[in-house]
């Protein structure tokens, strides 16, 4: 973490000044809202600063060899690559509309169609329900644990592929994703329960990802959320990896995730870096270079760690600012087409614009909304005792 940090501060004032030299200003739109003048100019594409300051410590400190760790960096590679031609289209090429969405959507698919298959097909992606192993074994040195997990030695835990997940606020919390095909036949559901499995995989990818999207609208929103959102998910995974705490709190051990503890670790530094440039008034923007990768991270870690189910709380900023869009633009159609004239249910979607023509200043409710995300996130964390 301090690693990543650290590498933000200090490549974050050279990349900053290069985008100045290079005229890389943010296409503002006059949409009417109070500083959207000082916006003008501000140099974007500053995602590549929190994609170097992850990739960089990730690179350095964790086993490569580690299937979790090659999917959270194909992940930050790919969207931040999409992310990054969507802005240089609209900065070089003066191009507004950025890449077309239906080219984003593909490129969220293929991800989430890669992530699903390599969690159905890799070795290494195999979990263990604590209700399964004997309790003798739950208090052996860690030395043992190590030898349980990693060789075939000693047979009294057995690693299997799960199509399980975890339930939120429920004692017998899992959920299996077979109940999805369980029309189908025994002897031919486990495809179908895991075609079932990468569809969800697409859909959260989807979803998450441009939910980040659309709140990285205001200085320092989405880069502080984003942080807090890390923190929560670095915790899930630590108690996920520990053989023993994850039979203590009831929840599926996955051996190898604690891996991922050490990218969740680079990943706060990073946007906690980038947020020293980015908080108001801001010195660079992410643009969807960094936007759309920091919610495709959260949305693969969280599958991982088998949290997805989490996500509406965890992200209930990015859930909030997505279903703000969705409801103003189905609103307007659906008065237009009844009384001629379009309605709107806010003053401005996303939701954090409804505030500003509401007249709160810009700091306000980015602080207010890191003070919610916070919230969501102890909550999040709360629910492996509160159920």
């Amino acid at each position: 973490m301090i690693t990543s940090l650290l590498i933000a501060l200090l490549i974050g004032k050279r990349i900053i000044l290069f985008l100045q030299r290079k005229q890389v200003g943010e296409v503002v739109r006059d949409l009417g809202l109070e500083g959207e003048d000082q916006k003008k100019g501000t140099p974007s594409m500053g995602g590549i600063i929190i994609l170097a300051s992850i990739i960089i410590p990730v690179l350095l400190f964790a086993k490569l060899d580690n299937v979790y760790i090659l999917l959270m960096l194909l992940t930050t590679i790919w969207l931040g690559f999409i992310g990054f031609i969507d802005d240089y289209i609209k900065i070089f090429k003066k191009h507004k509309e950025g890449l077309a969405a239906r080219f984003k959507i593909i490129g969220q698919v293929v991800l989430g169609l890669i992530i699903g298959l390599t969690l159905f097909l890799s070795d290494g992606t195999s979990i263990v329900e604590t209700a399964n192993v004997p309790k003798v074994n739950l208090r052996a040195r860690s030395e043992l644990i190590d030898k349980q997990v990693a060789g075939p030695s000693v047979q009294t835990i057995a690693l299997e592929k799960s199509t399980k997940t975890t339930i939120p606020f429920v004692k017998n919390n899992e959920f299996d994703y077979s109940w999805l095909a369980a029309f189908i036949n025994k002897d031919h559901r486990r495809p179908w329960t895991w075609l079932a499995f990468v569809l969800v995989v697409i859909f959260i990818l989807t979803a998450v990802s441009n939910g980040a999207n659309l709140t990285d609208g205001l200085d320092g929103l989405a880069t502080g959320t984003s942080a807090i959102t890390g923190a929560a998910l670095g915790i899930l995974a630590y108690v996920s990896s520990n053989l023993i705490y994850a039979d203590y709190l009831n929840i599926m051990f996955i051996p190898q995730s604690e891996e991922l503890v050490i990218y969740a670790a680079a990943f706060m530094g990073a946007t906690i870096g980038f947020l020293w440039y980015n908080s108001y008034p801001a010195q660079v923007f992410m643009g969807d270079t960094g936007s759309l990768a920091l919610g495709g991270i959260i949305a693969v870690y969280a599958i991982i760690i088998r949290k997805e189910l989490l996500i509406p709380v965890l992200c209930g900023i990015f859930l909030i600012e997505n279903l703000s869009v969705v409801m103003q633009v189905w609103w307007f159609k659906r008065t237009k087409r009844k009384y001629g004239v379009g309605r709107r249910i806010f003053l401005m979607a996303p939701l954090h614009h409804h505030f500003q023509k509401k007249g709160f200043p810009e700091p306000k409710i980015v602080t207010r909304f890191w003070i919610v995300a916070i919230i969501l996130a102890v909550v999040s964390i709360v629910t492996l005792k509160m159920r």
